[in-house]
């Protein structure tokens, strides 16, 4: 789960909304003058989203605005704007107009997607797996299916998010970039479980498909990782680094140079994870809680750490949001508020190693050495390789 979170970055909350929410987008009539407008929108978020340059979001947001200023009732614009808003992390603004696109068009499935989105990040869950249900009931397809598979994992069903991200695959299939999305996903869902070799299979289909793909790069980096060939990891971890300097994928090579003992490279690609999350913020983008997870993980400013993931989880009353928290919380030794934070992170049963690592650590911080093996040795069954950092540190502790 902790690749989830690493994925609600600006551009990767545009390329699933923007991709594979596109098609439906453009269906939108709206009148001509505001079509222009609408257009032009989804062009700079599709440019947002392969460039990594957080810029191309206001000027989405100018031509979105004026879209609406021309017709209000533009479909396609106002789902834009929601589309903006999630990527933006200003999730109240995204239910709202999700919200908004539904009464304009009860169904079409763009509106339902956007409410559903912003509802699981401000915890309400409930509802947002109505909104996914009521997607797949209106139109199945890639984006209800990839939906769906989210909302299973997050239940603590793994295999049944596999099959609904497998349906999502065939359904993206002559699709370019939303199948080798679909495939990443999937291929993370097994990885997630401990599963290599079919999250292997994967990330290689999602090359095929479309080959540099980065996120692809990402993933199968930390597969080569999991096999011990570091070398290999770095190679490909770089090539998907230098192509989008996104702070997730930036760090994921950050990682891995620490890992194989490269201090001075891991520090240089964390200063620029520092630097391009500057630049999103600069452009909108709210980044108080992978901040926060990223400092926690690398040990910076922790007590600053602790304050900038209270105030993301005010923003984000989620299970991603208290995760963190929780956290940061114990890095920073508050070990009993780290416990009550774990205790809500876990509430829904979700299978995800780090957060059972998490859990490892903070019971360790409280004295508790049985229970935290216990931990520890439950975050390996479910997945051995889930932190290139941290795994090591559960097997040294699980015993």
């Amino acid at each position: 789960m902790g690749r989830r979170l690493a994925l609600m970055g600006a551009v990767a909350a545009i390329a699933v909304t923007a991709s594979l929410l596109g098609g439906v987008l453009r269906a939108a009539p709206p009148a001509a003058a505001a079509h222009e407008d609408s257009a032009a929108g989804l062009e700079y978020l599709q440019r947002a989203r392969e460039t990594g340059d957080a810029a191309y979001y206001e000027r989405a947001a100018v031509v979105f605005r004026r879209a609406l200023r021309r017709d209000p009732r533009d479909l396609t614009a106002t789902t834009g704007i929601g589309a903006l808003a999630l990527a933006r992390h200003e999730f109240r603004d995204a239910l709202a107009l999700g919200r908004r696109a539904v009464a304009l068009a009860p169904r079409s499935v763009s509106g339902h997607g956007i409410a559903g989105d912003a509802l699981l990040e401000l915890g309400r869950y409930d509802e947002a797996f109505a909104a996914f249900d009521t997607m797949a009931r209106l139109k199945p397809g890639v984006a209800s299916y990839a939906r769906v598979a989210y909302a299973r994992e997050l239940i603590g069903r793994p295999r049944e998010a596999i099959e609904a991200m497998r349906l999502a695959v065939d359904a993206a299939t002559g699709s370019r970039e939303p199948q080798a999305w679909a495939l990443v996903e999937l291929g993370k869902l097994h990885f997630g479980q401990g599963e290599v070799a079919p999250a292997e299979r994967a990330y290689r289909a999602a090359l095929r498909v479309f080959p540099g793909y980065v996120y692809a790069l990402e993933a199968l980096a930390r597969v080569e990782a999991a096999h011990g060939r570091t070398e290999r990891a770095i190679v490909l971890a770089r090539r998907a680094a230098e192509a989008l300097p996104l702070p997730p994928l930036v760090s994921t090579l950050g990682d891995l140079y620490r890992a194989s003992g490269r201090r001075r490279l891991a520090r240089e690609q964390y200063a620029l994870v520092a630097a391009v999350e500057r630049l999103q913020r600069g452009n909108g983008v709210r980044t108080d809680l992978e901040t926060a997870l990223f400092r926690a993980d690398h040990g910076i400013r922790l007590s600053e750490t602790v304050e900038l993931a209270r105030a993301a989880r005010r923003d984000r009353p989620s299970i991603e949001g208290d995760a963190v928290l929780a956290w940061a919380l114990a890095r920073a030794g508050h070990c009993g508020e780290a416990r009550r934070n774990s205790d809500r992170a876990l509430r829904l049963g979700t299978r995800d190693a780090s957060k059972f690592f998490h859990r490892g650590m903070i019971e360790r911080c409280l004295g508790r050495e049985e229970r935290a093996r216990a931990w520890f040795r439950r975050a390996l069954a479910t997945n051995p390789h889930f932190s290139l950092l941290w795994a090591p540190v559960a097997r040294r502790h699980a015993s």
